[in-house]
């Protein structure tokens, strides 16, 4: 029986196609339910905590479900594999235990069309005239049997049970290039472009927290971009009612509690965090899947 005594609420966020000309910048985020967790001990590992159905690597001879940073995860497109086995089978498996505010919702069907993962994951792709690349529609898996998905899918399902960890949202923000390009000619940058999306994130995760336990202090993790390592600002403004507290501030790692009428959580930013962090890296694997999936709609149209 899940019980609210100790939840911890444990956010990871982070971004794919942030580099590259073509395609939508994607920003997933994954943002967990931890039972028995005492929030002054940091965020747990969750990898040791669901080690009977999760592993790092992509090679696993238990057949357990890989979460990695997605570009270790992400195949090459000539090999004979699929290269978005590892993706879609760790993404969809994880959304079909979703269970919002009700921990007895779960056990989802994995959704059958793309349209269906991006309305589930709250991805607006464009498909208007000006974007007809995007107005196709793909049906899922790409990579694997559906029947076979549905059984990784229940299998995990029981894991996390036993586990006490929920998942409580997977989404994603994307980001197209027209939308992108407008924002930089109003005077945005690609950091705070990607910013700004993380603070719409940081918003839901603070949802999320309050509808699973109104008095968690959720723990948010978010990949760090470039060299920045002073965040203080950006968040006054994004939060402009909170008291600010900086709990640390190095080369590798940034951290602050927020606290506002709406409640406190503490957010950090790290380098290298999808190997620290297993939210981080199944966020970073759905931005990474569903970038991927706009990039065979736009490939299907210009082919």
């Amino acid at each position: 029986m899940w019980h609210n005594d100790g939840v911890l609420i444990y956010a990871g966020i982070d971004e794919a196609g942030y580099g590259p000309m073509l395609g939508p910048l994607c920003v997933g985020c994954a943002v967990f339910a931890i039972e028995d967790a005492d929030p002054a001990d940091g965020p747990p590992n969750l990898w040791d905590r669901l080690d009977d159905v999760v592993t790092r690597g992509a090679r696993d001879a238990r057949r357990r479900i890989a979460v990695d940073d997605s570009k270790k995860l992400k195949g090459s497109n000539q090999a004979k594999a699929h290269p978005l086995r590892h993706l879609e089978r760790g993404v969809l498996s994880f959304l079909s235990t979703r269970t919002g505010d009700e921990p007895s919702d779960r056990g989802h069907a994995p959704p059958a069309t793309d349209d269906a993962l991006f309305a589930l994951t709250g991805t607006d792709l464009p498909t208007t005239v000006a974007t007809p690349w995007y107005q196709s529609n793909t049906a899922l898996p790409v990579a694997h049997d559906a029947d076979a998905l549905a059984i990784d899918a229940a299998r995990l399902d029981r894991g996390l049970s036993a586990a006490g960890v929920r998942l409580l949202e997977l989404r994603c923000e994307a980001i197209d290039a027209g939308e992108f390009n407008r924002r930089l000619s109003a005077g945005s940058n690609k950091a705070s472009i990607n910013l700004d999306a993380v603070a719409r994130h940081v918003a839901d995760v603070r949802r999320a927290s309050r509808a699973a336990d109104a008095e968690a202090v959720p723990r948010i993790v978010c990949d760090r971009q470039g060299g920045r390592s002073h965040y203080r600002e950006w968040l006054q403004d994004c939060f402009p009612d909170a008291s600010i507290r900086i709990l640390g501030e190095t080369e590798t790692i940034s951290r602050y509690r927020l606290d506002d009428p709406g409640g406190g959580f503490v957010i950090g930013f790290e380098t290298g965090s999808e190997d620290r962090h297993l939210p981080i890296a199944l966020a970073s694997m759905t931005a990474k899947y569903l970038r991927e999936l706009a990039m065979v709609r736009m490939n299907r149209f210009f082919k």
